[in-house]
Order: structure tokens, then C-alpha cells, then sequence
């Protein structure tokens, strides 16, 4: 039994270790250790007190997979309620359907009992919001945003690349040998309202297959949306590469995209073996695991894949 998590999954981490322990599935410890990271309200990219988008609004995404049946479920852009982890399972268990977003998320969660929230977001990062946009624009566009009609130019200007990388990663062997990956995320910070990064999206932002192992992302998502991402590391690992190998590969395959932006991104991955490993595209980048003997996790250094940034410049 083993569980993996980016860095910011300690807090969750030994809750998502300890339902492997008791027997439980999977899927359960992924849900456990992420919904800690999302009522977390010190971490601001995840759940409770996160980054909202450019309005001020905070809307959350989540999905986990179940690599035993690949059955999945993810919400998106979903407001008002904070264990979107939870909502996404409950999407994946009780209906036909893989993706809620929106309005059809919020009233999906109301209807599985999840209780709303109106104060999702603390003063200090509202204030914060305030005193970094109005770094790019005046102070009467600010007080104006919810009416304009050029909001799209203003998203441009004011969103901070060093925040588009927010997420917390989850993946997870059991006892049964059954493997899963879990996301969860406020998305990118000052966004759009709407966007959607590829945490929600099955493939992009996460995959999990009991045949060959599960990969989580966390960085700029349309990156991980444009190739398929996490996808990319179980087919690798499909095609007999190791973790080392498969990591590197679909790492390296963000290299072949075009465009204006390019910013950073992550992968954690986990093989049917249950042997783990992290990447990333920025020095010194961490993630954790724990084993069923360990006491507590380790955190080990990611390795390091070159992909060079730009922001709004043509390649």
C-alpha cells in the first residue's frame, strides 16, 4: 500500500495512509487526504481561502479516477461549496455521467446533502486580490469589472504566471492492489470566470489504470489539456517504460507545444507496482509518499525536466 501526494498534501497524507490501513479502498484514502488539503485554509490553491478568479468569485474543480473500472467523476467551476473532491466522487457513484460544471455541479451538491458556503474566501485574500490587480489596471476598471465588456483584455494583463500552478495531487494503492488519482484545485488565480485547467478534466489532469499505474498534474493547465498529460505517463508506462522513463517522456513532450504561454508544470506518478516518482519543470521541486511500514512520509526531490517558459511571446 502506498500513498503519493505533491508537497502540499501533507496535511492529508497520513489521513489518506490510515484509511489504506483500516482496510479501505483507493478511492476513500484519495477523498480523506484531499479533503483535508481543501479546508486547509492556509493553502491558497486548493479549496477553503483559495485565489479566486478575476471577479472575486471562487470557483473550485476536482476529479478522481478509479483505476480498477475506470469509472471517474469530476465538478467544475463550481461555487459555494467546498469539498469538491467529495461532490466529484458522488458524481463518479451516482450518475451516468463523468462531468457536472456550473450551476449543474452547485445544485448536484445540494441535492447530495453538502451544506452551502457563502464566506469561502478570507479578508486578507480579497484584500490581496484588490492590491494586485490594481497593480495592472485603474482603480475604476476595478470597481467595474463585473460590467465590462472588455473583461477578457484585463484577465491578460493582470494573471500572475507564478500562480497557475496550484493543485493538489493525490494517488493511492490499496490493499486490492486497486489504484487511484484524485485532483483538487481553485484553478488559476485572477482567472477567468469559467476556466477550467485540466484538474477536472480526465487524462489532462489525472489518469489512473490498475493495468499500469496512475500520473496527477499540477501546474499550468492547459499545458496538461493540450497533451494530454497524465494520460501521455500511463500510456508510457503502457508501453513498458519505467516511472524515471515515463516521467521524462511526457514531460519532455510539453516541449513540442506552441503558442504564447508556456509556464510550469508538475507530475507525480505512480506505477501498478506501486513504485513512485515526481517531476517537474522548475528547480528544487518536491513531493511526497508513504508506505503501509512507514510512520510518516518522505519527501524526496522531483526530477527536473527543462521546459522553457514564455508569457505572451510567441515560441
Amino acid at each position: 500500500m502506498i500513498v503519493v501526494a505533491s508537497s502540499n498534501g501533507r496535511v492529508g497524507i497520513q489521513a489518506a495512509m490510515d484509511v489504506l490501513k483500516a482496510g479501505g479502498t483507493a478511492v476513500s484514502a484519495v477523498e480523506a487526504g484531499i479533503r483535508l488539503v481543501e479546508a486547509n485554509p492556509e493553502d491558497h490553491s486548493v479549496g477553503y481561502n483559495s485565489y479566486p478568479n478575476i471577479l472575486g468569485e471562487l470557483e473550485l474543480d476536482a476529479s478522481i479516477m478509479n483505476g480498477r473500472s475506470l469509472e471517474s467523476g469530476a465538478v467544475g467551476a463550481m461555487r459555494g461549496y467546498l469539498y469538491a473532491i467529495t461532490v466529484a466522487r458522488q458524481v463518479m457513484e451516482k450518475l451516468p455521467h463523468v462531468f457536472l460544471a456550473g450551476e449543474g455541479a452547485e445544485r448536484f451538491a445540494a441535492e447530495m446533502g453538502h451544506e452551502r458556503a457563502s464566506d469561502l474566501v478570507r479578508e486578507e485574500i480579497m484584500a490581496f486580490r484588490e492590491e494586485r490587480l490594481k497593480r495592472d489596471m485603474p482603480a475604476e476598471v476595478f470597481d467595474n469589472l463585473a460590467q465590462r465588456s472588455d473583461l477578457y483584455e484585463w484577465v491578460k494583463l493582470a494573471t500572475d504566471p507564478q500562480r497557475t500552478y496550484g493543485t493538489v495531487n493525490f494517488l493511492a494503492k490499496d490493499s486490492h492492489g486497486d489504484i487511484c488519482a484524485g485532483v483538487s484545485t481553485s484553478g488559476w488565480a485572477w482567472k477567468y470566470p469559467g476556466r477550467l485547467g485540466d484538474s477536472p478534466i480526465i487524462g489532462a489532469g489525472n489518469y489512473a489504470d490498475n493495468r499500469y499505474g496512475a500520473a496527477a498534474c499540477t501546474g499550468m493547465g492547459e499545458m496538461a489539456i493540450r497533451a494530454c498529460t497524465a494520460h501521455s505517463v500511463v500510456f508510457y508506462l503502457k508501453m513498458g517504460m519505467s516511472v524515471e522513463e515515463a516521467g521524462k517522456r511526457a514531460m519532455a513532450d510539453l516541449n513540442d507545444l506552441g503558442g504564447r504561454f508556456i509556464s510550469r508544470m508538475n507530475l507525480v506518478v505512480l506505477d501498478k507496482d506501486g513504485n513512485s516518482g515526481g517531476f517537474t519543470s522548475h528547480q528544487d521541486g518536491t513531493y511526497i509518499y508513504q508506505t503501509a511500514d512507514m510512520d510518516t512520509y518522505v519527501e524526496p526531490n522531483r526530477t527536473y525536466v527543462n521546459i522553457p517558459a514564455r508569457w505572451d511571446q510567441e515560441k
